[in-house]
């Protein structure tokens, strides 16, 4: 049995018990009253700038990948994307091995450094999150700051106790030490040796981000790809008119709290995203929970249909680029 399989029956299990919190006190009526009343020229826009971050992301991993593989087209790298992100739709974090599998095909760069990039592409975005996080809060403390303090940090704070951060310790510990035992005998031991040549392979697609020629243009494109999920959030606001009065530091504050949902292991996001947008919603804005998951499923399955379509079109050309290899 595929060792994976138990990760995904939970994932979706998950996934199926947040859709239930999110959704089970939905006034339909209302839910469908308010999509009637949806502007749908804004929701085109939503589109748009969804668009733009796909092609931003193309354009970032494409510049780490060069250094290591100056053969990368944008197709290649456009598709590869595309395919990924149709494959994290169904199993959360798959769709990034597939990605590397795909961009590194027939190519200069080997498996482990494509997924080198991948992680560096990541620590990226996590930074990026903490830091649209932080603007988000600094806009908007007078707003944003007692939900912040009392629905976030508190709980949080409240679990991380003094035995947590020592066994957070222990795995640094035990992970350190794994690291180094597997380099002390690569040469004594063959597993040792390719789980060494793994790992620096990692590595080496980790760091490439210092052989780029231009890496103001990496922090420009990370820039751009957050800048166009802020826009993304505001223009599903501005698509619902009883939320429509709401600022783009709003929508800043709403992104932001979406993301949160991206780290949660679920299949696309579902249930998550649905039920942290709605609660805040809910909570600063006085909005109805019906309004709420309105916004978030509007929000959600547009995006999830666009990576959809793309990423069925990204299979069929890629494949039929690369037939005869």
């Amino acid at each position: 049995m595929n060792k994976n399989i138990p990760k995904y029956v939970i994932s979706f299990l998950l996934a199926g018990v947040l859709v239930y919190f999110a959704f089970r006190g939905v006034d339909w009526k209302a839910f469908w009253g308010g999509l009637q009343q949806t502007r749908w020229g804004w929701v085109a826009l939503f589109i748009v700038f969804s668009v733009l971050a796909l092609v931003l992301r193309e354009e970032r991993w494409r510049a780490i990948i060069l250094p290591m593989d100056p053969t990368a087209g944008r197709l290649d790298v456009w598709d590869s994307i595309n395919v990924g992100n149709i494959v994290n739709v169904v199993l959360p974090g798959a769709g990034e091995f597939v990605r590397c599998g795909y961009v590194s095909r027939g190519k200069r760069m080997s498996y482990d450094k494509a997924l080198g990039t991948i992680v560096c592409e990541r620590t990226c975005d996590v930074v990026a999150i903490v830091l649209l996080f932080a603007a988000a809060l600094g806009f908007g403390w007078s707003k944003f700051g007692s939900f912040f303090v009392e629905q976030i940090w508190q709980p949080l704070a409240g679990r991380l106790s003094f035995s947590a951060w020592w066994l957070l310790a222990g795995v640094v510990l035990v992970v350190g030490g794994g690291f180094w035992a597997i380099f002390h005998w690569r040469a004594r031991y063959a597993w040792c040796g390719k789980l060494a040549g793994w790992i620096s392979g990692l590595g080496a697609g980790f760091a490439s981000i210092a052989k780029m020629e231009r890496k103001w243009l990496f922090v420009l494109y990370t820039v751009g790809i957050w800048a166009m999920y802020v826009c993304m959030s505001w223009t599903g606001l501005k698509a619902l008119p009883m939320l429509d009065s709401l600022t783009f530091a709003d929508a800043l504050f709403i992104s932001a709290v979406g993301n949160i949902a991206s780290v949660i292991p679920v299949p696309g996001g579902i249930g998550a995203y649905h039920y942290l947008v709605a609660l805040t919603l809910q909570n600063i804005y006085a909005a109805t929970w019906d309004t709420g998951i309105l916004y978030a499923t509007l929000c959600h399955e547009s995006h999830a249909v666009l990576i959809i379509v793309l990423g069925v079109i990204s299979y069929f050309a890629f494949t039929l680029r690369h037939r005869k290899s």
